[in-house]
């Protein structure tokens, strides 16, 4: 969630915040029950005014120390029965599934009849947490696997849908190949050499047109269908 500072030690100032801001727009639509699949640090958590909010994550040593998860999984099975989560929230988690129409099908299973389903995925961008990393979707491929496991689309919104993903990606770039263990030492790296990409990619997004063709995510909301 950067703020006005992250234009000059974020890396990824232009990816966070239009995630964020996609989600910020959505979250009203997130009530009761809400399960957030591989949810990390819960980053997300304080937006959502919710009866309940469950984490949800893979089962390794990793995660059990780092994570803030309330359930692990085996990678296979959630440990829910059916019908049990009014909402479900899965935020750049997709790629990262080998079998991604199984994985969508075990969370509608765990999922209400018309319940919402949040998730983002990863269109334009790097490979990351290797060797974990399997896929990029379209707007067309996400769409075609949530309908085909039994999802309907409500609304979708596509971030940085203009040049500023021309800048991102030179950060991120950036970011591998200069960046180290030493934090003071990124700061100002970044405040350096990436700030002035992320300050031009600010500014130009104001003057040149967009491109819903060429963005960074896909932000999804999703309705499970009622049979």
């Amino acid at each position: 969630m950067p703020g006005w500072l992250g234009l000059f030690i974020n890396p990824y100032y232009h990816a966070r915040q239009g995630l964020y801001q996609a989600i910020l727009g959505l979250a009203p639509e997130i009530y009761g029950r809400v399960i957030d699949i591989g949810c990390g640090y819960k980053p997300y958590q304080e937006l959502f005014t919710t009866q309940d909010y469950v984490g949800l994550e893979y089962d390794s040593p990793d995660n059990r120390a780092n994570k803030k998860a309330d359930f692990f999984y085996d990678g296979k099975k959630f440990p829910f029965s059916n019908n049990e989560f009014d909402c479900a929230i899965c935020s750049q988690v997709l790629e990262h599934v080998f079998t991604p129409l199984a994985f969508l099908s075990e969370i509608n299973r765990v999922l209400k009849p018309g319940a919402l389903f949040l998730i983002t995925i990863p269109f334009v961008w790097d490979e990351h947490e290797q060797p974990q990393d399997f896929a990029r979707y379209s707007s067309f491929g996400i769409k075609a696997i949530l309908e085909q496991q039994g999802f309907e689309i409500v609304k979708h919104e596509k971030t940085v849908a203009d040049l500023r993903v021309i800048f991102q990606l030179v950060n991120a770039y950036l970011c591998k190949a200069m960046l180290g263990t030493n934090p003071f030492l990124n700061i100002i790296i970044c405040a350096i050499v990436m700030s002035p990409f992320n300050i031009m990619g600010w500014l130009i997004k104001f003057i040149t047109p967009g491109n819903s063709d060429l963005y960074l995510d896909n932000v999804v909301l999703a309705k499970k269908r009622v049979i």
